[in-house]
């Protein structure tokens, strides 16, 4: 805990927390450390140079605000953590390089933002590097974001081709930064193009969202518009989340930067003016309302957590609602299944008292200290051991629930064993404090196949887990084939004989029954009948046959998977008045089972599921044509409702060719395809891959 006091916070309306969201390499952690360094942190400059996995939060004062910024990860497969990321914020900067344009991620995440109203701009960033084009990555943004994006600023390059300056559409000036300070001139001819082509469309959509009625009349009449009007305009219309400006900014000459926290200091909503998410009680119910109101019901959640070597487990938070002080206990309350999606391992419901540790404002690591923490604000709570990310903070007194936000599936598998003994006497622990921390991470101990498997949400999620468990709790794994669990069942109409025939002191045992199995429709389980006549098998002998006979296709008969689909039927046998028992026609009925089993008769049914994937037209083909080479079925597509260009496609695909789809379906959709799959039930595996799912004496 650092002895440096926290920033001042008068009230919730000095409030302003903010997402950086964006792809790697679009210079949105060199922002971050730019905007927390000119506002005067007094901290290092972090050279950060490997991307982020995390969230990373900075908490400083900034014009009359105090500002708590949000660098959320750039990698797709951390999607969660840019979630958790907008769930802690009240506005989001969306943050695109002048050389690589938007990409799919951020047009999505742009679409989830647009459907809760939340406010968001654009910052285009590394204006000077060698591909860098303005003009193209604007025409990209529109395209990814809609036409409602307009440019504050153009960016005017210098003499050597660095950009220094932004032209000010607005007020018609140019602000130079290329002494290092911020000087202004009037815009001249030079610049006549740049205002001609950007200025009247920046007016005319500010007006478009002003609340004055006559301001287009005005302005379609010839009148010159002044300055405070149409700052006054854009900067309710962007609070409300119907306006999006796009601001030009480089973090190297520090060009930009200043409008850029003009705008989140004038423009973006304080906590008050956000919507809140929704409510309930512990066990969800009827939604309960709250304001961002300190002397309000405390109601807060956990956005992030992370283990530190000498703090131990720290806690980011977002309040809510009321006051979270260190003097006074909490309920921590966790009920991820009320999400309707798998959970896996370690994120079970609980709900517990415990006594928080202290309370700070976040600084990239350094912890700043405060004694309580006010609605709207984002912190960081130390020693919350019990708590997990998602989680809800309450007052004991009065328990709530904040409803999670939506998680990305983890839908890359990754079977795992572990190295030796002391390994897998390690994994419960490191798994149930990997868990805690990632909600994103689904962890299973597969039933049907004995192994454990990670679910990712890709191949750099799945590194960031394995490197955890060696680094941190010191677990050494090896990943291993992932197996796909099947069943079996019969093909045609099979018999045999099993003789179970004893004698070894004493009572022997003896049992001689005659079965016979044959195939039922797909769904119809397992049926037992009896056809013996004249007391071949004695009547209280006939449920130990069935009994054995249950048992023995849960085990299998070919390969190890449960029987399914089939009759079998006791037509004949001996019993023994004295050596005849339970036990001996339990295991003479699984003998016969055994016996009546080969290849000609039993075989494997492979499960298969029901792909939905969502995808931009252009790329709908090559994932048709992908399902194919999958043995898929295309179930239908039809045109997304709700995102034009985009399709929505169903699919049956065997889950033995879904291993990689997550990986796959990227690369085929450069980024614009998601999926969901769940089970759709069991299909015969063809006989070609059958051999190769056999043991080698089948």
């Amino acid at each position: 805990m650092s002895g440096t006091a926290a920033p001042s916070v008068s009230g919730t309306t000095g409030i302003r927390n903010v997402v950086l969201v964006g792809p790697s390499g679009s210079g949105k952690s060199r922002l971050f450390d730019h905007v927390v360094d000119q506002c005067g942190a007094g901290r290092p400059s972090r050279g950060r140079t490997e991307p982020t996995t995390g969230l990373r939060a900075a908490t400083v004062a900034t014009g009359g605000v105090v500002l708590t910024l949000l660098d959320a990860p750039g990698h797709p497969d951390f999607v969660g953590e840019v979630r958790a990321g907008l769930r802690a914020a009240d506005a989001a900067l969306f943050v695109v390089s002048a050389a690589d344009g938007a990409d799919a991620q951020s047009r999505s995440l742009w679409h989830e933002c647009a459907l809760v109203g939340m406010p968001r701009a654009v910052v285009v960033t590394q204006l000077d590097a060698r591909e860098a084009d303005f003009e193209a990555t604007l025409a990209d943004c529109r395209a990814h974001f809609g036409a409602g994006v307009q440019p504050l600023g153009v960016p005017v390059a210098g003499s050597e081709g660095a950009v220094t300056s932004i032209a000010d559409l607005l007020l018609g000036e140019v602000h130079d930064y290329a002494g290092g300070r911020r000087t202004v001139r009037a815009a001249g001819p030079e610049h006549a193009d740049a205002f001609d082509t950007h200025r009247p469309g920046l007016i005319e959509g500010i007006i478009e969202e002003s609340e004055d009625g006559a301001l287009m009349d005005r302005y379609l009449e010839g009148e010159e518009l002044d300055f405070q009007t149409l700052e006054r305009d854009l900067l309710t219309a962007v609070a409300h989340g119907t306006f999006h400006p796009v601001l030009p900014v480089s973090a190297e000459t520090g060009a930009g930067v200043g409008v850029l926290l003009h705008l989140v200091e004038a423009g973006f909503p304080h906590p008050g003016m956000h919507a809140l998410p929704t409510v309930t009680g512990p066990g969800g119910g009827a939604p309960v309302s709250i304001t961002a109101d300190p002397d309000g019901p405390l109601v807060a959640e956990v956005v992030h957590t992370e283990s530190d070597a000498y703090v131990g487990h720290l806690s980011l938070v977002r309040v809510f609602s009321g006051r979270l002080r260190t003097d006074r206990a909490v309920h921590v309350s966790g009920h991820l299944e009320l999400l309707g999606v798998p959970t896996g391992e370690g994120h079970a419901a609980h709900d517990e008292d415990v006594r928080p540790g202290a309370v700070a404002a976040p600084l990239d690591g350094e912890l700043l200290t405060k004694s309580e923490a006010i609605a709207g604000e984002v912190v960081v709570v130390t020693k919350l051991a019990t708590a997990q990310t998602s989680d809800t903070l309450s007052s004991p007194d009065a328990p709530l629930l904040v409803t999670p936000w939506a998680l990305p599936e983890a839908l890359l598998p990754a079977a795992v064993a572990a190295t030796s003994r002391a390994d897998e006497d390690r994994m419960p622990v490191a798994f149930r404090e990997l868990a805690a921390e990632d909600p994103s991470l689904r962890i299973e101990h597969d039933a049907g196949t004995g192994q454990v498997v990670l679910w990712t949400t890709g191949p750099a999620h799945l590194e960031l887990v394995l490197s955890r468990l060696r680094s941190r709790f010191n677990v050494g794994v090896e990943q291993v084939p992932v197996k796909v669990a099947m069943r079996e069942t019969a093909t045609e109409r099979a018999e045999a004989q099993g003789r179970h025939v004893k004698q070894s002191g004493g009572h022997g045992q003896f049992a001689v029954c005659h079965l016979v199995m044959e195939p039922l429709p797909r769904g119809s389980g397992v049926e037992f009948a009896e056809k013996v006549v004249g007391g071949a098998v004695p009547r209280q002998f006939i449920g130990s046959v069935e009994k054995g006979v249950h048992a023995q296709l849960a085990k299998g008969l070919l390969a190890g998977w449960p029987v399914v689909d089939v009759r079998v039927t006791l037509t004949d046998g001996k019993a023994h008045s004295v050596d005849s028992s339970d036990i001996a026609f339990q295991t003479a009925a699984g003998l016969a089972l055994r016996e009546l089993a080969s290849p000609s008769t039993v075989s494997l049914l492979e499960p298969v599921d029901t792909v939905v994937v969502t995808v931009d037209d252009d790329h709908l083909g090559a994932v048709m044509t992908d399902i194919g080479t999958r043995r898929g079925q295309i179930v239908g597509s039809a045109p997304c409702e709700d995102e034009p260009g985009r399709s929505v496609l169903e699919a049956a695909v065997p889950q033995l060719e879904l291993i990689d789809y997550a990986v796959a379906l990227r690369s085929l959709a450069h980024g614009t395809g998601t999926f969901h799959r769940e089970l759709r039930g069991y299909e015969p595996l063809p006989e070609r891959l059958v051999r190769e799912h056999l043991p080698s004496h089948a």
